[in-house]
Protein backbone atom coordinates (compact mmCIF):
# COMPACT_ATOMS: atom_id res chain seq x y z
CA UNK A 1 0.00 0.00 0.00
CA UNK A 2 1.43 3.28 -1.00
CA UNK A 3 0.61 6.82 -0.85
CA UNK A 4 1.63 9.54 -3.69
CA UNK A 5 4.42 10.39 -1.09
CA UNK A 6 5.53 8.61 2.25
CA UNK A 7 4.28 5.81 3.07
CA UNK A 8 1.38 6.54 5.64
CA UNK A 9 2.26 5.73 9.32
CA UNK A 10 -0.94 4.48 11.39
CA UNK A 11 -3.20 4.23 8.61
CA UNK A 12 -7.32 4.84 10.19
CA UNK A 13 -8.99 2.04 9.12
CA UNK A 14 -12.89 1.22 10.18
CA UNK A 15 -14.95 -1.92 10.15
CA UNK A 16 -18.88 -1.89 9.44
CA UNK A 17 -21.31 -4.46 8.39
CA UNK A 18 -24.66 -4.61 6.49
CA UNK A 19 -26.35 -7.63 7.89
CA UNK A 20 -22.93 -9.11 8.74
CA UNK A 21 -21.60 -8.64 5.18
CA UNK A 22 -18.68 -6.92 6.19
CA UNK A 23 -16.12 -4.57 5.43
CA UNK A 24 -12.68 -2.53 6.26
CA UNK A 25 -13.44 0.56 5.14
CA UNK A 26 -10.43 3.03 3.89
CA UNK A 27 -10.66 6.86 3.99
CA UNK A 28 -9.06 8.05 1.38
CA UNK A 29 -11.23 11.66 0.61
CA UNK A 30 -8.25 13.33 -1.48
CA UNK A 31 -7.55 9.91 -3.44
CA UNK A 32 -3.98 9.75 -2.26
CA UNK A 33 -3.59 5.91 -1.76
CA UNK A 34 -2.22 3.18 -4.37
CA UNK A 35 -4.63 -0.12 -2.36
CA UNK A 36 -3.46 -3.32 -4.52
CA UNK A 37 -4.72 -6.62 -4.87
CA UNK A 38 -2.29 -7.67 -2.51
CA UNK A 39 -3.33 -4.73 0.05
CA UNK A 40 -6.67 -5.59 -0.09
CA UNK A 41 -6.65 -9.65 0.33
CA UNK A 42 -4.41 -8.99 3.30
CA UNK A 43 -6.40 -6.41 5.03
CA UNK A 44 -9.35 -8.76 4.63
CA UNK A 45 -7.85 -11.91 6.08
CA UNK A 46 -9.56 -12.84 9.06
CA UNK A 47 -6.49 -14.11 10.70
CA UNK A 48 -3.46 -12.32 9.76
CA UNK A 49 -5.62 -8.65 8.80
CA UNK A 50 -8.51 -6.70 9.98
CA UNK A 51 -10.82 -9.32 8.29
CA UNK A 52 -13.84 -8.51 6.01
CA UNK A 53 -15.87 -9.70 2.84
CA UNK A 54 -14.74 -6.79 1.02
CA UNK A 55 -12.70 -3.49 1.36
CA UNK A 56 -14.53 0.11 0.91
CA UNK A 57 -11.68 3.16 -0.36
CA UNK A 58 -13.58 6.49 0.88
CA UNK A 59 -12.46 9.19 -2.45
CA UNK A 60 -14.06 11.90 -3.90
CA UNK A 61 -15.42 11.23 -7.06
CA UNK A 62 -13.18 14.02 -8.74
CA UNK A 63 -10.13 12.76 -7.57
CA UNK A 64 -10.11 9.09 -8.34
CA UNK A 65 -10.03 8.70 -12.57
CA UNK A 66 -12.75 5.61 -12.33
CA UNK A 67 -15.32 8.39 -11.07
CA UNK A 68 -14.25 11.56 -12.52
CA UNK A 69 -16.84 11.79 -15.04
CA UNK A 70 -19.49 11.14 -12.52
CA UNK A 71 -17.83 13.68 -9.70
CA UNK A 72 -20.95 16.68 -11.13
CA UNK A 73 -23.48 13.74 -9.66
CA UNK A 74 -21.96 12.36 -6.66
CA UNK A 75 -18.93 14.47 -4.53
CA UNK A 76 -18.17 10.64 -3.27
CA UNK A 77 -16.92 7.50 -4.82
CA UNK A 78 -17.50 3.70 -3.82
CA UNK A 79 -14.27 1.99 -4.78
CA UNK A 80 -15.05 -1.48 -3.65
CA UNK A 81 -13.18 -4.22 -4.07
CA UNK A 82 -13.56 -8.16 -2.97
CA UNK A 83 -12.00 -9.82 -0.26
CA UNK A 84 -9.37 -11.67 -3.05
CA UNK A 85 -8.44 -7.72 -3.93
CA UNK A 86 -10.22 -7.96 -7.33
CA UNK A 87 -12.35 -4.73 -8.11
CA UNK A 88 -16.23 -5.47 -7.94
CA UNK A 89 -18.78 -2.96 -10.11
CA UNK A 90 -21.20 -2.80 -7.21
CA UNK A 91 -21.77 -4.10 -3.75
CA UNK A 92 -25.21 -3.43 -2.05
CA UNK A 93 -24.40 -4.06 1.49
CA UNK A 94 -21.40 -1.85 1.45
CA UNK A 95 -23.17 1.01 0.05
CA UNK A 96 -25.39 1.05 2.42
CA UNK A 97 -22.24 0.67 4.80
CA UNK A 98 -20.31 2.99 2.92
CA UNK A 99 -23.14 5.90 3.13
CA UNK A 100 -23.44 5.46 7.00
CA UNK A 101 -19.54 5.86 7.32
CA UNK A 102 -20.41 9.85 5.01
CA UNK A 103 -23.03 10.44 8.12
CA UNK A 104 -21.08 9.03 11.12
CA UNK A 105 -17.40 11.34 9.64
CA UNK A 106 -19.38 14.36 8.92
CA UNK A 107 -19.09 14.41 5.41
CA UNK A 108 -22.52 13.36 5.14
CA UNK A 109 -26.29 14.73 6.42
CA UNK A 110 -29.23 12.27 7.07
CA UNK A 111 -31.72 12.07 4.27
CA UNK A 112 -31.10 11.41 0.20
CA UNK A 113 -27.53 10.90 -0.78
CA UNK A 114 -25.65 9.75 -4.32
CA UNK A 115 -22.92 8.00 -4.50
CA UNK A 116 -20.94 6.97 -7.39
CA UNK A 117 -20.05 3.20 -7.96
CA UNK A 118 -18.53 1.67 -10.59
CA UNK A 119 -22.16 0.43 -11.74
CA UNK A 120 -23.30 4.40 -11.91
CA UNK A 121 -24.84 6.61 -9.23
CA UNK A 122 -26.71 5.13 -6.65
CA UNK A 123 -29.28 7.27 -4.79
CA UNK A 124 -29.37 6.52 -0.59
CA UNK A 125 -31.72 7.25 1.72
CA UNK A 126 -30.08 7.61 5.32
CA UNK A 127 -32.82 7.35 8.12
CA UNK A 128 -32.31 9.19 11.02
CA UNK A 129 -31.31 7.04 14.50
CA UNK A 130 -33.72 6.07 16.89
CA UNK A 131 -34.41 7.66 20.32
CA UNK A 132 -32.39 4.86 21.69
CA UNK A 133 -29.53 5.50 19.23
CA UNK A 134 -30.57 2.63 16.88
CA UNK A 135 -28.71 3.61 13.71
CA UNK A 136 -31.34 4.52 10.91
CA UNK A 137 -32.30 1.81 8.39
CA UNK A 138 -30.17 2.75 4.99
CA UNK A 139 -32.59 2.13 1.79
CA UNK A 140 -30.55 2.24 -1.68
CA UNK A 141 -31.71 2.55 -5.21
CA UNK A 142 -29.98 -0.18 -7.09
CA UNK A 143 -30.89 1.03 -10.06
CA UNK A 144 -32.70 -1.77 -12.66
CA UNK A 145 -32.78 -5.39 -13.20
CA UNK A 146 -31.57 -6.78 -16.30
CA UNK A 147 -32.86 -10.29 -17.15
CA UNK A 148 -30.61 -10.70 -20.44
CA UNK A 149 -30.95 -14.57 -20.67
CA UNK A 150 -29.94 -16.75 -22.29
CA UNK A 151 -32.43 -20.05 -20.93
CA UNK A 152 -31.11 -23.36 -19.71
CA UNK A 153 -28.35 -21.46 -17.55
CA UNK A 154 -27.80 -24.39 -15.21
CA UNK A 155 -26.15 -24.54 -11.49
CA UNK A 156 -24.07 -27.40 -10.06
CA UNK A 157 -22.76 -28.40 -6.66
CA UNK A 158 -21.87 -32.05 -7.12
CA UNK A 159 -24.31 -34.24 -8.53
CA UNK A 160 -27.20 -31.93 -8.09
CA UNK A 161 -27.77 -29.32 -10.79
CA UNK A 162 -30.99 -26.58 -11.17
CA UNK A 163 -32.19 -24.09 -13.60
CA UNK A 164 -31.25 -21.00 -12.82
CA UNK A 165 -32.32 -17.33 -13.79
CA UNK A 166 -29.95 -15.17 -15.26
CA UNK A 167 -30.04 -11.39 -13.38
CA UNK A 168 -27.85 -8.62 -13.60
CA UNK A 169 -28.07 -5.83 -11.20
CA UNK A 170 -24.64 -4.00 -12.48
CA UNK A 171 -23.32 -7.45 -11.87
CA UNK A 172 -24.05 -10.95 -13.17
CA UNK A 173 -26.08 -13.14 -10.48
CA UNK A 174 -27.43 -16.77 -11.15
CA UNK A 175 -30.31 -17.21 -8.82
CA UNK A 176 -31.40 -20.98 -8.71
CA UNK A 177 -34.30 -22.27 -6.26
CA UNK A 178 -33.84 -25.09 -4.40
CA UNK A 179 -35.46 -27.43 -1.67
CA UNK A 180 -33.28 -27.19 0.74
CA UNK A 181 -30.37 -24.61 1.60
CA UNK A 182 -28.37 -27.26 2.71
CA UNK A 183 -28.36 -28.17 -0.82
CA UNK A 184 -25.96 -25.68 -1.60
CA UNK A 185 -22.92 -27.64 0.17
CA UNK A 186 -19.93 -25.65 2.10
CA UNK A 187 -19.80 -23.08 -0.59
CA UNK A 188 -15.88 -22.93 -0.36
CA UNK A 189 -15.64 -23.14 -4.12
CA UNK A 190 -17.66 -21.56 -7.07
CA UNK A 191 -20.57 -23.60 -7.98
CA UNK A 192 -20.38 -24.88 -11.18
CA UNK A 193 -22.03 -22.68 -14.09
CA UNK A 194 -23.24 -23.72 -17.39
CA UNK A 195 -23.16 -23.33 -20.32
CA UNK A 196 -19.85 -23.01 -20.52
CA UNK A 197 -18.73 -19.22 -21.38
CA UNK A 198 -21.93 -17.68 -20.13
CA UNK A 199 -20.31 -15.86 -17.14
CA UNK A 200 -16.75 -14.65 -18.21
CA UNK A 201 -15.87 -12.85 -15.67
CA UNK A 202 -17.02 -14.90 -12.99
CA UNK A 203 -20.93 -14.58 -11.44
CA UNK A 204 -22.36 -14.52 -7.83
CA UNK A 205 -24.86 -17.75 -7.47
CA UNK A 206 -27.69 -17.26 -5.13
CA UNK A 207 -29.51 -20.91 -3.63
CA UNK A 208 -33.56 -19.97 -2.38
CA UNK A 209 -35.97 -21.57 -0.72
CA UNK A 210 -39.26 -19.57 0.20
CA UNK A 211 -40.47 -18.72 3.60
CA UNK A 212 -44.05 -17.74 2.82
CA UNK A 213 -46.22 -15.78 1.00
CA UNK A 214 -43.63 -13.38 -0.85
CA UNK A 215 -40.74 -14.38 1.74
CA UNK A 216 -37.89 -16.19 0.67
CA UNK A 217 -34.49 -16.99 2.28
CA UNK A 218 -30.88 -17.53 0.38
CA UNK A 219 -27.59 -18.33 0.98
CA UNK A 220 -24.89 -16.89 -1.54
CA UNK A 221 -21.61 -17.48 -3.37
CA UNK A 222 -19.96 -14.16 -4.08
CA UNK A 223 -17.43 -14.14 -6.20
CA UNK A 224 -13.92 -13.03 -5.28
CA UNK A 225 -15.17 -13.63 -1.48
CA UNK A 226 -16.73 -17.09 -1.23
CA UNK A 227 -20.01 -17.75 0.97
CA UNK A 228 -20.93 -14.02 2.66
CA UNK A 229 -23.72 -13.56 5.39
CA UNK A 230 -25.62 -11.34 2.96
CA UNK A 231 -25.45 -10.09 -0.53
CA UNK A 232 -27.15 -6.67 -1.33
CA UNK A 233 -27.04 -7.05 -5.38
CA UNK A 234 -27.46 -10.65 -4.50
CA UNK A 235 -30.83 -10.43 -2.36
CA UNK A 236 -32.33 -7.62 -4.95
CA UNK A 237 -31.72 -10.38 -7.83
CA UNK A 238 -33.53 -12.69 -5.61
CA UNK A 239 -36.31 -11.03 -5.07
CA UNK A 240 -36.78 -10.05 -9.03
CA UNK A 241 -36.07 -14.14 -9.78
CA UNK A 242 -39.24 -14.92 -7.30
CA UNK A 243 -41.52 -12.20 -8.70
CA UNK A 244 -41.08 -13.50 -12.18
CA UNK A 245 -41.09 -17.12 -10.91
CA UNK A 246 -44.30 -16.04 -8.75
CA UNK A 247 -45.79 -14.54 -12.02
CA UNK A 248 -45.30 -11.16 -11.24
CA UNK A 249 -43.91 -8.23 -13.23
CA UNK A 250 -44.67 -4.61 -11.94
CA UNK A 251 -44.13 -3.46 -15.70
CA UNK A 252 -47.20 -5.14 -16.52
CA UNK A 253 -49.06 -4.65 -13.22
CA UNK A 254 -48.21 -1.33 -12.64
CA UNK A 255 -47.78 -1.72 -9.19
CA UNK A 256 -44.67 -2.35 -6.72
CA UNK A 257 -43.68 -5.38 -5.36
CA UNK A 258 -41.58 -5.84 -1.88
CA UNK A 259 -40.17 -9.49 -1.12
CA UNK A 260 -38.75 -10.03 2.35
CA UNK A 261 -35.52 -12.05 1.88
CA UNK A 262 -33.82 -13.46 4.71
CA UNK A 263 -29.97 -14.01 4.34
CA UNK A 264 -27.30 -15.20 6.92
CA UNK A 265 -26.64 -12.27 8.41
CA UNK A 266 -30.18 -11.09 8.82
CA UNK A 267 -33.63 -9.63 6.91
CA UNK A 268 -33.33 -7.65 3.92
CA UNK A 269 -36.62 -6.14 2.07
CA UNK A 270 -36.72 -5.41 -1.43
CA UNK A 271 -39.08 -3.67 -3.99
CA UNK A 272 -39.12 -3.35 -7.07
CA UNK A 273 -41.21 -1.03 -8.82
CA UNK A 274 -42.96 -0.80 -12.07
CA UNK A 275 -39.82 1.69 -13.98
CA UNK A 276 -37.86 -1.16 -13.10
CA UNK A 277 -36.15 0.57 -10.43
CA UNK A 278 -34.90 -1.64 -7.57
CA UNK A 279 -34.67 -0.14 -3.96
CA UNK A 280 -33.29 -2.06 -0.56
CA UNK A 281 -33.43 -1.52 2.61
CA UNK A 282 -31.88 -2.91 5.67
CA UNK A 283 -29.36 -1.87 8.41
CA UNK A 284 -25.62 -0.65 8.33
CA UNK A 285 -23.76 0.20 11.58
CA UNK A 286 -19.93 1.23 11.69
CA UNK A 287 -18.54 -1.44 14.76
CA UNK A 288 -14.58 0.01 14.95
CA UNK A 289 -12.07 1.94 14.24
CA UNK A 290 -8.73 2.28 14.86
CA UNK A 291 -5.46 2.57 12.93
CA UNK A 292 -2.62 0.21 11.12
CA UNK A 293 0.36 -0.80 12.88
CA UNK A 294 3.14 0.78 10.67
CA UNK A 295 4.80 -3.00 10.39
CA UNK A 296 1.28 -3.98 8.62
CA UNK A 297 0.92 -1.05 6.72
CA UNK A 298 4.80 -1.18 5.34
CA UNK A 299 3.58 -5.36 4.53
CA UNK A 300 0.33 -4.20 2.76
CA UNK A 301 2.18 -3.20 -0.15
CA UNK A 302 0.10 -3.88 -3.41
Amino acid sequence: MTASSAQPVGLPFLKGHGTQNDFVIVPDPDGRLDIGPRAVAALCDRRAGIGGDGLLRVVRSAADPAAAGLADRAEWFMDYRNSDGSIGEMCGNGVRVFARYLVEAGLAEPGELAVATRAGVRTVRIAEDAEDGTPGEVTVDMGRAVLPGPDGIEVAVGERRWPALNVNMGNPHAVAFVESLDHAGDLLAAPATSPEGVYPEGVNVEFVVDRGPRHVAMRVHERGSGETRSCGTGACAVAVAAARRDGVDPAVTGEAVTYTVDVLGGRLMITEYPDGRVEKTGPAVIVARGELEPGLTAAQEG
